[in-house]
């Protein structure tokens, strides 16, 4: 790795850059907010790959994180949340669109782009890695995609990757949120390789409770999934129903939607379209704001949801929230 990083050609000091040997090197440089992305940063990164993308000097493009502690935690949800307080629905609606947009970039881009995926790996910051032509992962991270804990769905893409996951250890991480190990993240799909750490041989939690994960999260009704968890011998499964328990009822029934429309989906272009269709039916909905302020401003982890229990989500409002 180059050590002569600099800032962004946009002014910020967030994503940082730098060209070594034919590679191209992208920094995001937030350490002490676990490198979560800004606008700032997205459209600084977006406008660094059109520079590159011209450029004959660059044949590829890493893009790793500051800091030991992670590559990203994912979107400023906290930004999105005073947009909407403000009244500018619109605004805080962009934030995900223009994040989408740098995701399709990454996946899409004409020379081929390495996520080294470190430390915490969450929401967005799957989104920027997991979906690269190569994605290789150090042996200790911890990736989730936790949006149902904030009135949320998961989103940028990655219902397009967890549908695929085998059986459905897929569905378990969109609906509870839960973190995995990088080992699971290979059987899932999500990354390639380890990254200059061993391989933790055989410590992949998910896929060994693949029966009882299988079993209960199978179909499209979110009620009969927590239902079939709470009722199942396995100490785990009951954990499990626990968990959804805590989350958004409105947010896990969009989320088991979700996962199901995307393995049908051609490509993730269409996923993401998908997602940001979504994201403004959430955003209208009203527990993504409830959720942020729960578990992120007051942190009193006493959201009030708009349903009470994952069986009184009427259906009609799930297909709503799709447009």
């Amino acid at each position: 790795m180059p050590t002569d990083f600099a800032s962004g050609g946009r002014g910020t000091d967030q994503v940082q850059y730098a060209v070594a040997s034919g590679t191209a090197y992208i920094r995001l440089n937030r350490p002490r907010a676990l490198n979560a992305l800004t606008r700032e940063m997205v459209e600084d990164m977006c406008a660094q790959l059109d520079l590159w993308e011209g450029d004959r000097a660059v044949d590829a493009v890493v893009l790793d994180g500051a800091g030991e502690r992670g590559l990203c935690a994912g979107g400023d949800v906290l930004a999105v949340r005073d947009l909407i307080h403000a009244g500018d629905h619109e605004a805080a609606l962009e934030f995900w669109v223009r994040e989408y947009a740098l995701d399709l970039r990454l996946a899409t881009y004409p020379k081929p782009v390495t996520t080294i995926m470190t430390g915490y790996v969450m929401g967005g910051g799957l989104g920027i890695s997991a979906h690269a032509r190569h994605r290789r992962i150090a042996a200790g991270s911890i990736l989730a995609m936790p949006e149902t804990a904030i009135g949320f769905f998961p989103d940028v893409g990655m219902t397009y990757l967890l549908a695929r996951a085998p059986g459905e250890l897929g569905t378990y991480a969109a609906l509870t949120g839960a973190t995995f190990t990088a080992a699971d993240a290979l059987v899932m799909g999500l990354a390639d390789r380890y990254h200059e750490t061993p391989p933790d041989a055989g410590r992949a939690p998910l896929a060994a409770a693949r029966g009882w994960i299988d079993a209960c999260f199978a179909g499209t009704d979110a009620g009969v999934i927590v239902q079939r968890l709470a009722g199942h011998p396995d100490p785990g499964a009951r954990s499990c129903a626990a968990v959804l328990r805590e989350r958004s009822p409105l947010a896990v029934c969009v989320s088991l939607e979700r996962i199901r429309r995307a393995a049908r989906e051609s490509d993730l272009g269409e996923s993401l379209d998908v997602d940001a269709r979504v994201a403004r039916g959430m955003l209208a909905a009203g527990d993504f704001v409830e959720g942020v302020r729960a578990k992120l401003v007051d942190r009193d982890n006493a959201p009030r949801w708009r349903h009470a229990r994952i069986e009184q989500v009427p259906r009609d409002e799930v297909e709503a929230v799709f447009g």
